[in-house]
């Protein structure tokens, strides 16, 4: 899959309520979405065929949608379906589900009211998003010089396709340095996130993650507290100044396609993979895994 372009891939994309062949989900140039970045969408695991926390992603794409002042036309219950069938459609075990909702091609300008809503669901055989090799011994992070915005400024709890810009931003820079992501701070200078995925820190024996007040509450993070807490760990989210990663003793990183994955730099700093990582990782494997062979 790696030498093959994303539009060239087999199978079937659930497109406005019907599977098409992944050849013809098109959408035309002047797509308002395309345009004015009027799209939202979700980033889902496929554990041996079951989605993982399939419900909450649904709700937080419907959510991202008003926030971006549309609604989509269906409910979650039949999002949920949707998605649940292009998975079983496409014969995938393990892989990624992307839906994404914009506004159509109706009218062209800032103003959209009269676009129509477009939903499409697609799904992919998916490996780790970061390399095995890199992720046991801990992935290389360098700080972006661009910030989380502050909410005044943009949607930031919706997960809004234009929010991501500065993030691949990030992430080019971080990689033509030799880095595999980059660390972002929000507008006021606090450590925020990863490009897409949140952030704890091992601190004096607790887990320490910052408050995401201007950057989503990840699912998987959300999952991964709970995690830590049955292990017996404090965790304390809070802000968290760039000046304080040097003390960290253990540093990680969650999200839907991370899942968990341990830090071994930041800048100049370096970072053991250590128990607490190495729990979390074992715990997330063995919760999707379970969820997914009870359904």
């Amino acid at each position: 899959m790696a030498d093959m372009s994303y539009d060239e891939l087999d199978g079937q994309i659930w497109f406005n309520g019907e599977l098409l062949p992944w050849s013809e989900a098109r959408v035309h140039v002047l797509t308002h979405g395309l345009h004015y970045a009027s799209a939202v969408f979700e980033g889902e695991r496929v554990y041996e065929g079951e989605i993982f926390e399939l419900t909450a992603h649904t709700e937080r794409l419907v959510n991202s949608a008003k926030i971006l002042d549309f609604e989509i036309p269906y409910t979650v219950a039949e999002i949920d379906a949707a998605c649940r069938q292009v998975v079983a459609d496409n014969g995938i075990t393990d892989g990624y589900v992307r839906p994404i909702a914009w506004r159509g091609s109706e009218m062209m300008g800032v103003s959209a009211q009269a676009n129509r809503i477009n939903l499409a669901i697609a799904v992919w055989e998916w490996p780790s998003y970061f390399d095995m090799e890199a992720r046991l011994k801990g992935i290389r992070l360098q700080t972006s010089t661009w910030r989380r915005p502050d909410p005044a400024t943009a949607p930031v709890h919706s997960k809004a396709a234009g929010l991501y810009m500065i993030c691949t931003l990030s992430k080019h820079a971080a990689e033509s340095n030799g880095y595999d992501d980059a660390l972002m701070l929000d507008w006021r200078g606090q450590v925020a996130e990863c490009t897409g995925a949140n952030i704890f820190f091992k601190m004096d024996g607790k887990l320490h993650t910052p408050t995401p007040d201007c950057f989503l509450d990840g699912i998987t993070r959300r999952t991964v507290i709970k995690l830590a807490e049955a292990r017996g760990y404090e965790v304390v989210e809070r802000v968290i100044m760039p000046d304080e990663l040097a003390r960290a003793e253990e540093v990680f990183v969650t999200g839907t396609a991370a899942e968990v994955t341990p830090v071994g730099v930041i800048d100049d700093m370096e970072f053991t993979v250590g128990d607490a990582c190495k729990a979390m990782m074992e715990d997330y494997d063995a919760v999707v895994r379970r969820k997914a062979n009870t359904g």
